[in-house]
């Protein structure tokens, strides 16, 4: 399929989708979410691709923030309509593929609640990221007024998101916004070591840990250990569990189904 604004580069297990629009540091307009919509949905159905990688094209950004002159003609309605970029961002917070945000440059608004969506975020050294939506007069409306504020502490997010201020590299690792910081000519590989890494694993177990996680990161800790247990109990029956532990014992490298 062809993409306007994106470009999908499947390498094996591994799919990488990069915003290609450098000339406005890849900031994310209508065409580009519908763009990235329907990559998802290729990349859902394709059972090769284990992980999913998003970038942006150049050093300068990931992606900065949603297209302003969009954002001016916006009408109060218009927040709920089909193939947002909120519908966007929780279509890659739920997929059944494990995400990683390598984020280059400039991360801001849209762009940083893109690589929030995203299950791993690396970034390049010489990055920056923000939420300055409160200097348009709107708040952050893509999902980091709730996804940021559960990575990092409320405290935090209400600073960066009250304040507009940028985190660097350094100060985001520390936070445990993102897991690791390379060299931006390293970035790519040090996500694609990380896809490799990930592909080895059963995809069925890859998607319950995504589901118990996720779902219960907001709830008691009884109700999220029976989340835990009902995904465990899942796994149990699959022919994954029994090639993973056969594997083991044979001292050999499973290879999994997703059966």
């Amino acid at each position: 399929m062809d993409f306007k604004n994106i470009l999908l580069i499947q390498e094996e297990s591994i799919a990488t989708v990069v915003i290609n629009r450098p000339s406005v540091r890849n900031a994310i307009n209508g065409e580009t979410v519908k763009d990235l919509l329907s990559a998802m949905e290729i990349l859902e159905q394709n059972e090769q691709i284990r992980v999913i990688i998003f970038t942006g094209s150049g050093e300068k950004a990931f992606a900065a923030g949603a297209d302003i002159n969009q954002l001016t003609k916006r009408k109060p309605m218009d927040a709920f309509v089909s193939g947002s970029m909120t519908e966007l961002y929780q279509r890659i917070e739920s997929s059944k593929k494990a995400t990683i945000a390598a984020i280059n440059g400039y991360a801001l608004g849209g762009g940083l609640e893109l690589a929030l969506a995203c299950d791993i975020r690396i970034a390049s050294e010489n990055v920056k990221l923000g939420l300055p939506e409160l200097n348009l007069g709107v708040i952050p409306g893509a999902g980091g007024t709730q996804r940021l504020s559960r990575i990092i502490g409320k405290g935090v997010a209400l600073d960066m998101i009250l304040t507009g201020e940028f985190l660097l590299a350094d100060e985001a690792k520390e936070l445990g916004l993102v897991s690791k910081v390379v060299r931006q000519e390293d970035l790519l590989d040090a996500a694609k070591d990380k896809a490799r890494r990930i592909t080895q694993k059963g995809p069925l177990a890859i998607q319950m840990a995504k589901i118990a996680v996720q779902k219960g990161n907001d709830l008691d800790t009884d109700t999220g250990l029976l989340i835990e247990t009902l995904a465990q109990a899942v796994l149990y029956g699959t022919e994954d569990k029994v090639e993973g532990t056969e594997a083991f014992l044979e001292k050999r490298t499973a290879a999994f189904a997703g059966k």
